[in-house]
This record gives structure tokens, sequence and C-alpha cells, in this order.
């Protein structure tokens, strides 16, 4: 009877320690959040899979604040963002016992598009703000032709939608009649298909099908990204609990040397070096 009920007491006890820390499971990764981040990651995990079989990276998006609520739950090993962690995620990471750790993995910017007909080229900071706050709702207000402006952003929960807001809106309020959708892949396909819209997107999610104007006369390139000339420059980021250790720390360390950073730039992003 007594060996039972130690053997019980053991059982529960393993039962009590299932959610793992991120440091203890040795050959799975478990990794959520930014969209932006998220082609990188899944590159970079295929990649890091082929080189060691017996490693599991399971890699989702939903948006950077997503993948820091899953941090701060103990959900995730891994928060993929597009943007730094906010001083008060820190705090309610500290207030659960997580002890975030940051780590840049590449450089991005924040590309504004148009439709390819649109003959804006060039738009100011300030124009941007007016746009998006719906100061200016035609386009032959900034040069363009008569044609009423469609505004495409991103979703609250998204990294892209925080440093936009803090770099080109200031915190201004987004005008309601501005499209909120939850990709960058959703933005670039609907400013594709509507003349008058305007939106913005991750770099590594440009293509043919849109515009990419300048943003005070500098256009994003590898060159006024690194540099941060591009005046929405930005790093794209991976946290942890701690500083990463083990397989989560290979897999870090992995995407920031050269081959990860390879990955990084076939993926349409700007490489850390």
């Amino acid at each position: 009877m007594k060996k039972t009920i130690i053997l019980l007491s053991i059982v529960v006890a393993l039962l009590l320690t299932l959610p793992l820390s991120a440091q203890k499971r040795s050959n799975q990764i478990t990794t959520s959040g930014s969209t932006t981040v998220l082609p990188i990651a899944q590159a970079a995990a295929e990649a890091y899979m082929d080189k060691y079989p017996n490693i599991n990276i399971s890699v989702r998006g939903g948006g950077s604040g997503v993948g820091v609520a899953a941090l701060q739950n103990g959900t995730v090993d891994i928060a993929n963002s597009s943007r730094p962690m906010k001083s008060k995620e820190i705090a309610a990471c500290k207030s659960k016992g997580i002890s975030p750790s940051f780590y840049a993995i590449a450089n991005d910017g924040i590309a504004m598009v148009v439709h390819p007909s649109n003959t804006v080229k060039n738009l100011t900071v300030a124009q941007i703000r007016d746009i998006y706050t719906g100061k200016i709702k035609n386009w032959n207000k900034v040069g363009g032709p008569n044609l009423p402006i469609v505004i495409i952003s991103r979703d609250v929960a998204s990294g892209t939608f925080e440093v936009f807001n803090e770099k080109a809106l200031k915190s201004a309020k987004v005008d309601g009649t501005a499209q909120m959708l939850a990709s960058n892949n959703a933005v670039v396909t609907t400013v594709a298909s509507t003349p008058g819209a305007i939106g913005y997107a991750g770099l590594g999610y440009v293509n043919k099908d849109v515009k990419v104007i300048q943003v005070a006369g500098v256009t994003p390139t590898e060159a006024t990204i690194k540099n941060a000339s591009y005046p929405l420059s930005r790093k794209l980021y991976m946290f942890t609990n701690g500083k990463a250790k083990g397989e989560i720390g290979k897999f870090i360390v992995f995407i920031q040397s050269a081959e990860g950073q390879e990955i990084v730039k076939k993926q349409g992003f700007i490489s850390l070096n």
C-alpha cells in the first residue's frame, strides 16, 4: 500500500511538471508570434531540422502580441516579434516568473505600398500620418490622381502596426474607414487589387504586384535600412524565457550565423551584418 501511495505521488509530481520550461524539452522547440518573422522562422526551422533530424520545431503566426502573450504564459519557447517588447509586457512577464531575453535576428523596413497605377512616388512622414488619420482623403492632395484614398492597415495585434504607429503616426488614431487586416500578405493582396489603396508591409512581403514608394525621399534598401536612414526601419526579434540555452540557444545562434542570415536574405529581408 505504501509503495502504491509513493508511486502515485511520483506520478502526480510528474504531471504537475508537464508545462515544461523551454530549456527542459531537449528535442522540441515551439515558436509563435509575428507574421513578419513567420517566413524567416519557418525557413530557418526547416533548414535546422534538415541538419538535426532529431529536433522538431513548431512555428506558428498570430501576431507579435500573441507571441509575447504565449511566452508570458509559458506555452512557447520562442516568441517571434517584429517590434521590441514593451515595458508593460516585460513587467507582465516578470510577474509570472518569466525573465525575457531578446535576440535580434534580422533587419527590416516597413514598406509603403500603393497600386502600380498610382503616380505618387514619395510621401513625407507627415503626409502618411495625415492620410492614415483621415485628414488627406484624395491622392490629388499629394500630387497623385483625382482618386479617393483607401486606407489599408494591419490590425492592432501586429508588431508591424505597433512600429508604424510609433514611427509614422506618432500614436495618432487611425481613421475609422481603414481596413484593418491580419497579415502582411492580406495587405499586399488588397493594395494590388485596389487602385486607390495605400498599405504597409514588411519588406519580405513586397512583390511586383504593388509599387513601393519612398518615405521622405528615401527608398527602403539594404543600405538605408542598415544605417536607419529609411524612416520606417526596424529590427526583427526572437524572445525567450531567460538566456536561450540548449537546442533553443543553438537554433537562435543558427539564425544569427552566416548560414542563417542567408536564409533571412532569401526571404526578402535584410541581414544583421
